[in-house]
């Protein structure tokens, strides 16, 4: 007889996807049992080792012909570049009237510089995975934003937001950190994929589990950093409130707009899905090393205030969307 774990029956019978529960777990217990010290050092070392390894199996699951076309998907890609560095942009200048008087000028500024920022990398992919869309395409456009995110965040920052940045620096790291933990992986799976491709096809919950506990350390390792900061204790509870229903209708707006232009402009299901997860997300990892060196001390905390709740929201609405995705797909197959 099959062990059965206690509740497994009604968890599985919960409206609530686990995927997503276990996403809202990740958040409470970061704030009550935040990783600090020499256990959050840890945390960040697991979390860079789970993306390696997730990348990898990526690559080793990928046929080099899906690798190449999602490289040469030039419309794809401009699609979702578009979307993560003109349409966020310009939805961030249009509520400037709206929010400062609202939030305030400094809350504001936070809320346009999350507008700013490029498409987080592994959360995109892995929900891309999940839905079972374009992971090749994802992979691409993801890493692209990241790279092009580089250079082109700051220089929209002096833009945009004309702060004091007389002491902006451009940190190359961020490139050698996409290489290293991305690229790099993702490129030894593809030279390991003739001896475990076949097997990885046989097996697929291995990695859909490492797709799922990535996003979940992500999720404990962002939310642990902001409790440990004191980011929550700077502002007042209404202030925060206002920012979580401004990032729920953010997101599920952009949701909506990156499906509907997509499927108006042709795209195919697997790119539709592709351009809605790496076309809608702003990436914590990417921003708040940034806002360090693009803004004074004093500040920075306010100003990625709004990122990490655009990131929690993002990540918990598209952990549900994606499932949904991925169940939808699983029918498709299985009424074939």
């Amino acid at each position: 007889m099959p062990l059965r774990l206690p509740g497994a029956g009604l968890l599985k019978r919960s409206p609530i996807d686990g995927f997503v529960l276990s996403i809202f777990t990740a958040v409470l217990v970061a704030a009550a049992i935040p990783a600090r010290g020499v256990y959050a050092d840890i945390l960040n070392w697991v979390v860079i080792a789970a993306i390696a390894l997730l990348f990898f199996l990526y690559g080793a699951r990928l046929h080099p012909r899906e690798a190449l076309a999602g490289l040469t998907h030039w419309r794809l890609h401009v699609t979702i570049l578009a979307f993560t560095f003109v349409a966020f942009p310009l939805i961030g200048l249009a509520l400037k009237p709206v929010l400062t008087p609202v939030i305030g000028a400094d809350l504001y500024s936070g809320v346009l510089f999350l507008c700013l920022v490029p498409s987080t990398v592994q959360s995109s992919i892995a929900f891309t995975s999940i839905a079972k869309g374009n992971v090749a395409g994802a992979i691409v456009s993801a890493s692209a934003s990241n790279l092009l995110g580089v250079v082109l965040t700051p220089l929209l920052v002096v833009w945009l937001m004309s702060p004091s940045t007389s002491g902006l620096q451009i940190d190359a790291s961020s490139i050698a950190k996409i290489v290293a933990e991305i690229l790099v992986p993702f490129i030894v799976g593809q030279l390991a994929r003739p001896f475990i491709g076949d097997w990885l096809k046989r097996h697929a919950e291995p990695t859909k589990l490492v797709d799922r506990s990535s996003i979940v350390l992500v999720v404990y390792a962002a939310f642990s950093e902001g409790v440990v900061n004191g980011i929550w204790s700077k502002v007042d509870a209404w202030q925060v409130i206002a920012m979580i229903v401004l990032a729920l209708v953010l997101v599920v707006v952009m949701l909506g707009v990156t499906r509907w232009v997509p499927q108006r402009l042709g795209f195919d299901r697997g790119d539709v899905i592709a351009i809605q997860f790496c076309g809608t997300k702003k990436s914590l990892a990417t921003g708040l090393p940034m806002a360090t060196v693009l803004f004074a001390g004093s500040t920075v905390g306010l100003i990625v205030l709004p990122l990490m709740i655009f990131h929690q929201i993002q990540l918990i609405i598209c952990a549900w969307l994606a499932a949904r995705y991925g169940r939808e797909a699983d029918a498709l197959t299985a009424g074939e």
